[in-house]
């Protein structure tokens, strides 16, 4: 702010002091709430869809409330990240515990499934219209307080570089040089369109200054035929296409939203990309596994995201999500101590399934505290190949998985919703199931399935009785459920 110091001659003194403080005086800082629709997976009865809720003011917001009408024929069918209440064609969605402090500048999220294909409308947040606009009237009652801190599971949108340039980009051949070309703090924008070609972004962006690919879904990458030859462990080699759809290695602080990936070997590979997020993919008709964060690939956020149709060439390597890689493979992926870290990754939000032939989410061995949560796992189709026959197989430690839908129906081969494994000391341990709703279909045994409790001795996996499970032949789980 720039304050003149002129004053006329004809002030007087106190008249010159007013002049001169008054442009001192500021607005008292305060929150100021949005919150924007978005459709993240769209069937033929309905759709998935999420608000972001984002604080454009100066001062954090303490808790939210978001509410909307939908038109008559469409309702609200699952919710999570929020605490729902429904009366007719109205919904009300306050903050979950974890998630209600917004720091100014920072969003959070919450997701919901319909029935029916209506969209909200007369929405608000916090008593004011969602775009923006007056606060609620003093008589207004505030959301009750959450906890003190925002949840690392709902990440704040990474910070734009100043003086970054969008390069705008409608061809496969212009996408491969804006890749080849990408600088730090640099947007690259997918008009509308079929990209058929091999992308691959090896430019580390920063903290400060990450690097975007963003496009509608009707942008679609495809790269159904590899060509040439490559190392036995994969890394970029010229005049070698593994068949990937996008391929990120060594190329941290990379962020893809929007766009689609089809019809490829494997659909988005994130290699030795720490602080990689993906939001809002449509990932389909994949010949292997849907998105893979491996060889330390830590600090990931997979969020909002369909994926479906995978193993469509291998069905025993078909999984949605592929955390992490197998002992058996750490000599070629495991670059930190023989390891392959890729730790704390977040799977958020995202609609899985149907047809995807392997499990929905492998977490490996070697890889510890992630976060999956907010999902929806649709088991059609599961191939049960290669003892694949579950929405989520844990052998990683220190997971919290919470507030995730899973159903499965014919065809398929499903033994249990979820299930730990050990296959090296230490793994497949100090796992939380919490708030989690499993319908088995009849097919199921147990919704959470802990395959060894002796080798977990003294950090043991537990599961809350928050969780519950409709049409199982076994029931909850086979381990004593905690009370939570």
């Amino acid at each position: 702010m720039r304050i003149s110091r002129t004053v006329l001659p004809a002030l007087t003194a106190a008249g010159a002091a007013v002049l001169l403080l008054a442009p001192l005086t500021a607005a008292a800082a305060a929150a100021s709430l949005t919150a924007t629709f978005a459709q993240t997976s769209v069937w033929g009865s309905g759709y998935g869809a999420e608000f972001a809720v984002t604080n454009r003011g100066d001062a954090a917001a303490s808790g939210w409330v978001v509410e909307f009408d939908l038109p008559a024929g469409s309702a609200v069918s699952s919710s999570w990240d929020s605490t729902r209440t429904s009366t007719g064609q109205h919904h009300r969605f306050a903050n979950a515990s974890w998630n209600g402090a917004v720091a100014a500048g920072a969003t959070v999220r919450f997701g919901f499934n319909v029935s029916g294909t209506g969209v909200p409308v007369n929405c608000t947040v916090n008593g004011a219209p969602c775009a923006g606009g007056p606060a609620p009237s003093p008589s207004s009652p505030a959301p009750s307080s959450p906890s003190p801190s925002p949840s690392p599971s709902s990440p704040s949108p990474s910070p734009s570089s100043p003086g970054g340039s969008t390069v705008d980009v409608s061809t496969a051949a212009q996408l491969e040089a804006a890749l080849a070309g990408a600088r730090p703090g640099q947007t690259i924008r997918l008009a509308p369109g079929v990209y058929d070609g091999s992308f691959i972004g090896t430019t580390p962006g920063t903290a400060a200054a990450p690097i975007t690919v963003t496009g509608p879904r009707t942008a679609v990458l495809t790269n159904p035929a590899g060509a040439g030859s490559g190392p036995s462990c994969p890394v970029p080699t010229p005049g070698w296409d593994p068949g990937y759809g996008f391929w990120l290695a060594g190329a941290p602080y990379w962020r893809l939203s929007g766009f689609t990936v089809a019809n490829a070997k494997k659909g988005v590979v994130v290699d030795d990309s720490p602080h990689v997020t993906l939001d809002g993919l449509y990932v389909h008709h994949i010949g292997d596994e849907g998105v893979h964060f491996r060889r330390s690939s830590s600090d990931g956020v997979l969020r909002g995201s369909t994926i479906e149709y995978t193993g469509t060439a291998q069905p025993a390597y078909g999984e949605g999500v592929y955390l992490g890689s197998a002992n058996s493979n750490w000599a070629c992926h495991g670059n930190t101590g023989g390891v392959d870290r890729s730790d704390r990754v977040q799977v958020l939000d995202n609609r899985i399934g149907p047809y995807v032939a392997a499990e929905h989410i492998d977490v490996k061995e070697g890889t510890v505290d992630g976060v999956i949560r907010g999902n929806t796992f649709d088991g059609r189709g599961i191939a049960g190949q290669n003892s694949a026959d579950s929405w989520v197989d844990v052998k990683g430690t220190g997971y919290l998985i919470q507030g995730n839908t899973g159903t499965f129906a014919p065809p398929g081969t499903f033994a249990n919703g979820y299930e730990t494994h050990n296959p090296v000391a230490g793994s497949g341990c100090g796992n939380v199931w919490r708030d989690n709703r499993s319908d088995l279909g009849g097919a199921g045994r147990y919704a959470v399935n802990v395959t060894s409790t002796s080798k977990c001795a003294g950090n043991l996996n537990v599961v809350y009785s928050s969780n519950s499970v409709t049409n199982a032949t076994g029931g909850l789980t086979n381990i004593s459920v905690t009370s939570g």
